[in-house]
């Protein structure tokens, strides 16, 4: 069961207390071992999920009349911030599979998909019938599609970071909220401030961490997690590209072994001097002794995986605290790489758990709060 987060309140009854032999935990020095971590994260989590499900109201009557039944796989549309940007949907796509679950994310054309994406893709003309319109933030794109689908109900998820300042289109998207979720109780903070709800958040955990990588460090080996460095049509990019490039150097320099974890949008040809990774960053994270980057939404799943972090904090970055929090250290200066990564720690266990939020099962938690929204009052098996 999900935990339930009150966006709009002191962080009170609605945010589990650390258990005392965590708070022990966290006191101790150097970085806990894979077997300790997943015990404290797992029963941390564990309880942040005693509070169970809020009844959510009923939603409107379905464009088109064809309300879905209850008994029927469930049919969801998305659109996120980044219209083109399937990779923060594709997570889901096996537990979906797993339970008949329909996804398909909305796209302003199919211009901008990639050959052999995965992610089933349409055109607001072109979608199917659905039960449910799942956004991921209040973008000009998911309003668009929200305006489109005047008869869905409408859940928020969010599927990948955002800041704490309330988005202009908030207002647009509030009245037409079923429900709210989020990976962590420290994400639900930002994503409530960002919408400007004072509602319950359901931090149902990040669906990445359903295949949490064992950490297996090889000798050496860091990380280099990068952000976008260029604006496209699918979204922004984040300051600190130079400034990682040149952290980069000094660590090879050093010794050190360069892995790049890239954005899903990042150019790769400005990381052609070092070994790209094959797979997710949070894949690779498994074979770093630590990982130093610009901080973003990966950040507190590489913690989670064992690796700590060591944030690049350029001129003009904003990005949520508890993304900070994860982080060892951050650093504005090259020079500082070295010893920032050979000293770097995990953060204390309750940090984690707050920013990282429920491990294992997120997907299937995420998709029983997406069939209540639909289906409000009626039993469902929850597989």
């Amino acid at each position: 069961m999900p935990t339930t987060y009150d966006a709009g309140a002191p962080a009170a009854p609605d945010v589990p207390e650390v258990p005392a032999a965590a708070a022990g935990l966290a006191a101790s020095a150097g970085p806990l071992t894979v077997p300790s971590r997943r015990r404290v994260l797992r029963g941390l989590t564990a309880t942040a999920g005693a509070a169970g499900f809020a009844a959510l109201g009923a939603g409107p009557a379905l464009a088109g009349g064809d309300r879905g039944r209850p008994g029927r796989p469930l049919r969801v549309l998305v659109a996120t911030n980044e219209p083109w940007g399937t990779y923060h949907v594709k997570p889901l796509l096996a537990e979906a599979a797993r339970r008949g679950v329909r996804i398909t994310q909305l796209v302003p054309d199919t211009a901008g998909v990639q050959p052999g994406d995965p992610v089933p893709v349409a055109t607001p003309q072109a979608a199917p019938r659905a039960d449910l319109l799942v956004v991921t933030g209040a973008g000009d794109w998911p309003l668009e599609c929200v305006a489109r689908f005047p008869r869905l109900p409408v859940a928020a998820g969010s599927l990948a970071y955002l800041g704490p300042q309330q988005a202009p289109g908030a207002r647009l998207l509030r009245p037409r909220l079923r429900a709210v979720t989020s990976s962590s109780p420290a994400e639900a903070r930002a994503f409530g401030g960002y919408l400007g709800v004072r509602r319950r958040i359901r931090a149902v955990g990040s669906p990445q961490t359903d295949t949490l990588p064992e950490h297996r460090p090889e000798p050496g080996l860091v990380l280099v997690l990068t952000s976008v460095t260029h604006p496209d049509g699918t979204g922004g990019a984040a300051p600190g590209t130079e400034l990682l490039l040149a952290a980069a150097g000094k660590l090879q320099a050093a010794g050190k072994r360069i892995l790049v974890g890239l954005h899903p949008r990042e150019d790769p040809k400005l990381w052609d001097a070092y070994e790209i990774s094959d797979v997710p960053s949070l894949q690779a994270a498994a074979r770093a002794e630590a990982a130093v980057g610009i901080p973003g939404t990966v950040f507190p799943l590489v913690a989670a995986a064992g690796v700590p972090l060591v944030g690049v904090t350029g001129a003009g970055l904003t990005v949520p605290d508890y993304l900070l929090a994860v982080c060892s250290s951050t650093i504005d200066d090259p020079a500082e790489a070295v010893p920032a990564v050979t000293s770097a720690r995990l953060p204390a266990p309750d940090v984690l758990a707050d920013a990282v939020g429920p491990i294992g099962g997120s997907a299937a938690r995420l998709l029983d709060v997406w069939q209540r929204t639909a289906h409000p009052g009626h039993p469902h098996d929850e597989r």
